[in-house]
This record gives C-alpha cells, structure tokens and sequence, in this order.
C-alpha cells in the first residue's frame, strides 16, 4: 500500500472512532442524565409503594411474628417456598430425634443388645436414619407397616398422637398459605391497566385532566370506585413543613364514580374549577410543578368477592396539557364492540386554554357582554312640554 492508500486508511479510522465515540457519549448523556433527572415517586407505575422504615424498635418487630399469618402471606415466593420446606423437613428431623431418644432410653437400640422375648416401644428402629422415616411416614400418613408402635410404651404412644396433631397443623397452615398467596387480589389488578400519560383538555365545556382506564378482563370488577390523591410538599401558615401532603382529586365518567360498567375502556376526568389544586396552574407551568397525582380503583373481583386496588402515578412530565385521547372502541360488521389496544395511550393535539382561569375568565366576559351593562351614570328627566305657539 502506497502513502497515499495509508493516509486515506487513518483518515477514515479517525472518521469512524470520531463518530463512535460521538455517539457513546450522545447515549451516555441521554441514559444518565436523564435518569438522575428522573423525579421520585412514591407509588410506581405498576403501583408499587416506595418507602422503607428505619430504626423500627424490636418491640415493634415483634409484632410482625405475632401476626404470623399476614407476615407469612406478604413474604415473596422465594421465602415462603423456604419457610415451607423449613417447616416440614425441621418436624420430621424433630420428631425422627425424639424417636431415636425415646428408642435409646427403651434400649431398643440394637447396641445395646435386646433379648429374643423384649418388646420395642417402636418395631425396627435401629438407628437415627430409620427414625427420621418413621417420622416421616408418621406426619404424613403415609403407614408403610414395616414400623409401628407397640402398646408396650405410653411414651410413644404420647408421642405419636402429638405428631399427629402437629402434622395436621402446619399442613393446614402452609396450605392454606399457598392457597392464600395465589388466589390473592393483586393477581387480579395486574389484569387492569392506566394510560401511560394523562391529559389536559376541554371536555364539555370544562377544563379537564383526564385519564384511561381498562379491564382486560371480560369479567367485571364489582361496585368499582375511583379517586385521587395529590401529593406535594406544603408549608402551612405556621412554618410546618408537610412532605407528602394528600388532598383529595374527585375523578368521575359521565354516569358517576360508583358502580362503574367496567366492561369497556373508561376515559375518567378530573374537572378543573376553582376547588380544584390544578387551577392555579398553566401550560408553561406545569412542568416544573413538584407533585404526584396517585390514582385509586377499588373493585371486588367477580370470581372470588375479594377486594382489590390498583394503583398508579403520574409526576408532571408525564401530564399533556392540549392533548386528548385517540378513540379505540369501533363497531366491526359483524355486530360485535372492537377495543384497539394499540391506541390505548396515544392522544392528539387539539386547541386548549393554557391556563383554568383564562377559560373562565374568558366565560364570564361573554355572559357579561350577553347581559349588557349598567351606565350608573345615566339619568333619566322627564320634560314638560308646553305649547308656546299664539294664535
């Protein structure tokens, strides 16, 4: 390869390295910054809560294992599988121990011996090994005959029946808590589904702030509600502080917020008016408002008359002000109601007041120009008219 073949080939090295490393920091920039940028939420999008308690005293912790039901069920899988397989294989080896003690104290232990004519408390336990199997074949019933207990040791006897007891304890109990821990009602709130954004737009007349909800389910949610929270920092009169202050949002759908038909995707909305905390806002302020809007549905599921709620978030990045909803729900030829998922969160931009008060103010300007106004000014006088003409 000649000079100029070699100047031509690091040129274009350089060319290539230049624009890869341009584009490593371009991925860099955009990825982190923009997630340190990222504000915190309480409530996740999936509606997970995020918060911890620190230095909870030990009196307080002990109360966890005095409710031992509700803190077994809240456990993930992987801990309740260990807490399973712990309960079961820590009784059998328990017990095995106190039959391998109850043998040993009897000297039914083949160390030690026993004439043709001695009677074991329990028939062939010869060691700690076949101990452990009769305490296994013991608690879950599964009586192979090769062991037994004899009618020669009231000790054992004792012991059998208390094993038993025990036994149907803990199965009872993990049982049910495996029963419990899948047929729980937060299985049935990943099945509804918010839109990714909520919107702010005139519906009505209204100013509102709007947000899709949907069932995935063909099953209904019975005497669903739905509301809102607000929660921003607030500092009262007197000085306080209030991280996470709460004030209600009444959300609503043309035929209420109870008892919803939940059926078809529902678009719920938040009427902007002077009551409300979004009032004072407007479109170029918005984004640098410090909040999270935290939306509630509460339902009973139809199968199980269980309770559930599904939750979510929005922090103001995440609120469209001049945007609405693209229509997902069509009529196909053969009768049947179409919902277009696909379009579930997309929106249009369409002409909005940027702030609740111009809107207003906008509203009563145009009654007061209906009405017309009062001069205070005007005086009405009658005149007298006389006739001064002569004949």
């Amino acid at each position: 390869m000649d000079a100029s073949g070699r100047n031509l080939f690091s040129m274009l090295i350089k060319f290539l390295t230049e624009r890869m490393f341009k584009h490593l920091r371009k991925w860099f920039v955009t990825h982190f910054f923009a997630h340190s940028r990222q504000r915190s939420r309480l409530v996740s999008k999936d509606g997970r809560c995020n918060i911890e308690f620190g230095n909870v005293d030990v009196q307080s912790r002990f109360i966890f294992f005095v409710d031992i039901w509700t803190t077994v069920l809240d456990l993930k899988w992987r801990y309740k599988m260990t807490v399973f397989i712990t309960a079961f294989l820590g009784s059998w080896f328990l017990f095995g121990l106190l039959w391998y003690v109850v043998a040993y104290v009897h000297k039914d232990l083949p160390e030690f011996h026993p004439s043709d004519n001695h009677t074991p408390c329990v028939e062939n336990i010869n060691g700690m090994t076949s101990a452990f199997l009769f305490s296994l074949e013991t608690q879950v019933t599964i009586g192979y005959g090769f062991r037994c207990v004899t009618e020669q040791c009231a000790t054992a006897i004792f012991l059998l029946i208390f094993q038993s007891i025990l036994g149907v304890i803990i199965n009872s109990f993990m049982c049910g808590a495996i029963l419990a821990k899948i047929s729980r009602p937060k299985k049935r709130a990943k099945t509804i589904t918010f839109s990714k954004n909520a919107v702010i737009s005139k519906r009505g007349g209204k100013l509102c702030l709007l947000i899709r909800v949907a069932n995935l389910r063909k099953s209904l949610l019975i005497g669903s509600h739905i509301y809102g929270k607000l929660l921003k920092t607030t500092v009262t009169p007197e000085g306080e502080t209030i991280i996470l202050d709460q004030i209600n949002i009444n959300f609503v759908v043309d035929a209420g917020n109870e008892n919803l038909f939940f059926i078809s995707p529902l678009t719920i909305y938040h009427v902007i008016d002077h009551n409300s905390p979004f009032f004072h806002m407007a479109a170029e302020t918005l984004p640098q408002q410090d909040f999270e809007l935290v939306v509630f549905l509460d339902g009973t599921v139809e199968s199980t008359s269980a309770t559930c709620q599904v939750r979510t978030s929005y922090v103001p990045e995440e609120v469209l002000w001049g945007y609405r909803f693209v229509p997902i729900v069509s009529k196909t030829k053969e009768g049947k109601y179409r919902v277009d998922f696909h379009n579930f969160s997309k929106t249009v931009e369409v002409e909005t007041p940027h702030c609740a008060m111009c809107l207003y103010n906008e509203r009563d300007a145009r009654t007061r120009m209906k009405k017309g106004y009062d001069n205070p000014n005007f005086i009405l006088s009658e005149v007298n008219e006389t006739d001064d003409t002569k004949m």
